[in-house]
């Protein structure tokens, strides 16, 4: 294989993968190459992307839990800056672990990468003062398409780091703080989705 370590069907759940570029560092400061369309078929990787995207948001912030319903987009997502908790809920009907999640730590230090194929809601919580958050998706941003479900739903159980609240039966941030006192931070939309009881299944 090339310049990537895959890691995939991580915590049993099959498609999500984990990926890792090799860095080539010196006294200088390093490359690495960040997406190479060879490498990741010898992989056995093979979806197309259409568009790429970035945010910045500020600890606390938490986005999610997002996807599409008629153009499921598939994500391969990474952080520059900073550091998150990246979270991906499998939604397929037709899956053995539906309903199940995993999440993991992205940071511009370990330089992972985390693809979710269609079928998932995605959602990530910034645990650094600042973070920077880049994504490729197979499908494009389509307005008015997108869904999305609780992130703090107890009948799937996200254990959020550094978060300390509890369930008061709706998504609303309200009463929970990161362990330093930071105000958890969602849109006012995100505070609305309800749980997978409720939610669209692929």
């Amino acid at each position: 294989m090339g310049q990537i370590k895959v890691e995939k069907n991580v915590g049993g759940i099959q498609g999500l993968c984990v990926i890792e570029p090799t860095v080539h560092g010196d006294s200088r400061g390093y490359f690495m190459e960040t997406y190479n369309e060879n490498d990741m078929k010898e992989a056995g990787l093979d979806m197309v992307f259409v568009q790429d995207n970035q945010s910045c948001s500020t600890k606390g912030v938490l986005r999610g839990l997002h996807f599409q319903k008629s153009f499921p987009q598939g994500k391969l997502v990474r952080v520059i800056k900073g550091s998150v908790y990246d979270v991906a809920v499998d939604l397929r009907s037709n899956s053995e672990t539906y309903g199940k999640y995993y999440g993991i730590e992205l940071t511009e230090e370990n330089k992972k990468q985390f693809y979710i194929p269609q079928g998932f809601a995605h959602g990530f919580l910034v645990l650094s003062d600042i973070a920077e958050f880049c994504y490729k998706c197979t499908d494009f941003y389509h307005p008015g398409d997108e869904g999305g479900m609780a992130w703090n739903d107890p009948e799937i159980g996200i254990q959020w780091p550094q978060v300390n609240g509890s369930y008061q039966g709706s998504a609303s941030a309200e009463g929970y703080v990161m362990a330093d006192g930071t105000a958890l931070n969602l849109s006012d939309k995100d505070q609305k989705w309800l749980g997978i009881k409720d939610t669209f299944k692929f």
